[in-house]
């Protein structure tokens, strides 16, 4: 069965972004990788963490979750607290969108990146962080226009895409069915100018060699650069303003 339904093995899925899909937030994004669907909202808040105040400096943190319904079978609601793989994620965001973001320029304020999945098909914390970087830009120039800073905090691009090896053949942008059957799972997050934020790869079911790895981040980077060109396509269009 070809999952990827023609799908080259270096092509990303087809990426759609929303700006301006709800009315509240100053930076909103849906983005739909593919079958996999997040929405993506940017809040800027007065104050910092604590240990953050005699800094001087702004900050930025994620939260990610999925939907119940985002799942074949429903996935119950963090009530209790937020579970291990959706802590590493958030982590994972918010450290990927900081690697672009010049503190001194917020002040005392905190960017607050909510990531909500509602359908998922594989990639969520890739399609999370590319959507979530265009949200962000979308917040800081609100925040430039209601005189909160005097210029952007953004300093560069990033966007990030899953890579796997599945049957001996490496694959960038892993749908569900290619990410459970996969060897190696690697996710890849590099900003615009080509610099690696982080690397995350795991022999799932195999090692691998060193000569992979590197294959595995050329054609990610690649795939990336393809993000990216999205990304700045959707800045310079309009933006809609709520559903």
């Amino acid at each position: 069965m070809d999952v990827r339904k023609g799908r080259k093995a270096t092509e990303v899925r087809p990426v759609r972004m929303i700006r301006g899909y709800t009315k509240q937030a100053p930076g909103s994004v849906l983005i739909q990788l593919g079958e996999t669907w997040v929405l993506c909202t940017v809040s800027i808040q007065e104050g910092v963490p604590k240990w953050r105040e005699e800094s001087g400096l702004g900050w930025l943190t994620a939260e990610y979750d999925m939907l119940p319904g985002s799942t074949g079978s429903r996935r119950p609601r963090n009530r209790e607290g937020v579970d291990g793989r959706s802590q590493e994620i958030q982590r994972l965001i918010g450290r990927s969108l900081r690697a672009v973001v010049d503190f001194t320029v917020l002040g005392s304020r905190t960017l607050v990146v909510d990531c909500d999945v509602l359908q998922a098909d594989g990639g969520t914390r890739s399609a999370a962080i590319t959507g979530g970087y265009v949200a962000l830009c979308d917040a800081v120039d609100e925040g430039v226009k209601r005189g909160l800073f005097d210029r952007s905090c953004v300093t560069d691009s990033v966007a990030a895409v899953s890579v796997g090896v599945v049957k001996d053949k490496i694959l960038v942008d892993l749908n569900y069915k290619e990410d459970v059957s996969a060897d190696v799972d690697l996710n890849l997050v590099m900003t615009g100018s080509g610099r690696i934020v982080e690397v995350q790869a795991t022999g799932e079911h195999s090692t691998f060699a060193s000569r992979d790895l590197d294959q595995m981040v050329q054609r990610g980077s690649r795939a990336i650069r393809q993000l990216i060109r999205e990304q700045q396509k959707i800045l310079r269009g309009k933006k809609r303003t709520g559903t």
